[in-house]
């Protein structure tokens, strides 16, 4: 509503005009505020993180530079293939996190808001009524309303940016929760295998002990073995099936694992591959560690966040500084509502204000300060997810080097243990050997073919945090596609090989408007970039 007069209750206030300072006022007060924009906050210089020039555990032997997109199809398996894509389609954790980017993006949005001016329409009806004499009166205005705030110090800008920022470091995180989940999915299905191997050698192992326990009791019927020796067989035998039940729990809670990953009900859900022996060893080449912060979306999700508290450390700083606001109104008023819009009822109103901070206790520096030492934190987060990324990787390749030798040599000490445990069986039956060198033989093939299964699926799952560790594959600079929509469930006993393709980058919305060039570590290098 219109304010009221003071003479007149019920009769509309004019319109008053606002006050405008004298020219040479808004002069001195820009140049003098203008000399206080140009101080800057002096951020202690942070050194670079010395990249190395390569692995210490690369052989250069490989051609593959980088994991490609599809890194998990190197495996060889199109359970593995089609259960992957299942997975980034229906997992709830990258289903969240795409939701997160959405939010980040209308945040940016809104942020953005204030750069362009607030337009509103209001319109006014009065209908004065005199208690004495006199007919009522009916007076009916429209004003357009227009207010802007003049970014003069950036500070609007600087949040739009932080905004911006904002957005692209959840789209990087949404990157990051699909490698990581993708990884699991893979690391788990082989899990699933390996346990399916462990039991079918616990089978063979029992099978070994039944056929050695029914020799050892034909020998004791006929006077040729002790009931100590039928008693050790006996106790063998039970320890080798004592240890199935606990294999078989392994397996089926690795596959609740796997379809809690796939987004599915683990009661009607199976791995439909039996063993390891389907699936291929990857060799992948680590290419040079420089590409890491390209590659990796965790790297880039810090940059991001670090050019958010650059552009939080501007707002803080532009806050100091006085707010410039510009107001303007148009419309019309009359007494009479066909004649609203005639020309002598048509009306307008500029004004400008300038409100600048006095005295509020520390309030804008002490959160100009917090802004920096968070910036400062961030850095340092930024230069430890580089480093983490080279250590991961050196990892990765110190242990597939070190698998691979000890498979090797655990693949000879197998296939020794194996004859060895033969030809001990077949001395036993003639009466060469006693019952506890074929026990003996026996125990160390069964430790010995467990153990190698051990390596297979560590050497498997190794592989697994190489391509994890390089970044997965994934590029910013590839074709972006829409981000994938979380589907319901797999029905009982359907198959994943309808699945939509798995998503290949960073989803980003049409409608976002472009963000900025630059940013993010580009204050903070790391040598040589």
């Amino acid at each position: 509503m219109r304010p009221l007069s003071p003479k007149n209750p019920l009769a509309p206030m004019p319109a008053m005009r606002p006050y405008r300072p004298p020219a040479w006022l808004a002069l001195l007060l820009t140049v003098a505020l203008g000399g206080c924009a140009s101080a800057r906050v002096d951020i202690e210089p942070v050194a670079p993180v010395d990249l190395p020039a390569g692995w210490s555990q690369a052989d250069g032997k490989t051609t593959q530079l980088e994991p490609d997109l599809n890194w998990w199809r190197h495996f060889g398996s199109d359970e593995l293939s089609e259960l992957v894509q299942e997975g980034q389609t229906n997992n709830y954790e990258i289903a969240a996190a795409v939701s997160r980017v959405r939010q980040a993006q209308v945040q940016a949005l809104i942020a953005g808001a204030p750069l362009l001016p607030q337009v509103d329409f209001a319109t006014y009806v009065n209908r004065d009524i005199p208690f004495s004499s006199g007919a009522a009166t009916t007076s009916t205005s429209a004003m357009l309303e227009v207010g802007y705030e003049v970014d003069f110090w950036g500070k609007n800008r600087a949040a739009q940016t932080a905004a911006q920022e904002a957005y692209r470091a959840n789209i990087f995180d949404r990157e990051t929760v699909a490698l990581t989940v993708t990884s699991s999915i893979v690391s788990t299905y082989l899990q699933v295998l390996s346990l399916r191997d462990r039991i079918k050698i616990a089978r063979n192992n029992i099978a070994n002990a039944e056929r050695v326990l029914a020799l050892v009791e034909a020998q004791s019927r006929a006077g040729a073995a002790s009931p100590l020796d039928l008693a050790r067989q006996r106790s063998a035998l039970a320890g080798q099936r004592a240890g199935l039940p606990d294999l078989q729990q392994q397996e089926r809670a690795a596959q609740i694992t796997l379809a809690i990953l796939l987004g599915r009900p683990p009661q009607s859900f199976t791995v439909k591959q039996e063993g390891l022996n389907g699936i291929q060893m990857p060799d992948i080449g680590p290419g040079l560690p420089s590409e890491l912060l390209t590659r990796r979306p965790d790297i880039r999700h810090a940059e991001a966040l670090l050019a958010e508290a650059n552009a939080n450390v501007a707002v803080a700083r532009a806050s100091l500084f006085p707010s410039i606001q510009l107001t303007g109104s148009a419309g019309t008023q009359s007494n009479a509502l066909l004649s609203l819009f005639n020309g002598p009822n048509m009306l307008a109103n500029i004004g400008l204000s300038l409100t600048a901070p006095i005295f509020n206790s520390g309030l804008l520096k002490n959160q100009q300060e917090l802004a920096v030492a968070q910036k400062q934190e961030l850095v340092q987060w930024y230069r430890s997810s580089v480093i983490n990324a080279l250590s991961e990787v050196e990892k990765a390749l110190s242990q597939i080097e070190s698998l691979a030798q000890r498979y090797k040599l655990k693949s000879t000490e197998v296939e020794q243990a194996r004859v060895a445990f033969e030809l001990s069986e077949v001395r036993y039956r003639i009466g060469a050997e006693d019952l506890m060198t074929v026990l003996d033989t026996q125990r160390s093939l069964s430790d010995a073919d467990t153990a190698l299964g051990q390596l297979k699926l560590e050497r498997l799952q190794a592989t697994v945090s190489l391509y994890k560790a390089l970044g997965g594959g994934w590029q910013e600079e590839k074709p972006t596609a829409p981000p994938p929509t979380p589907g319901p469930a797999a029905a009982p006993g359907a198959t994943a090989a309808a699945a939509p393709p798995a998503p290949r980058a960073a989803p980003k919305a049409p409608e976002m408007p472009p963000l900025p060039a630059g940013g993010g570590a580009v204050a903070y290098p790391v040598a040589p970039r």
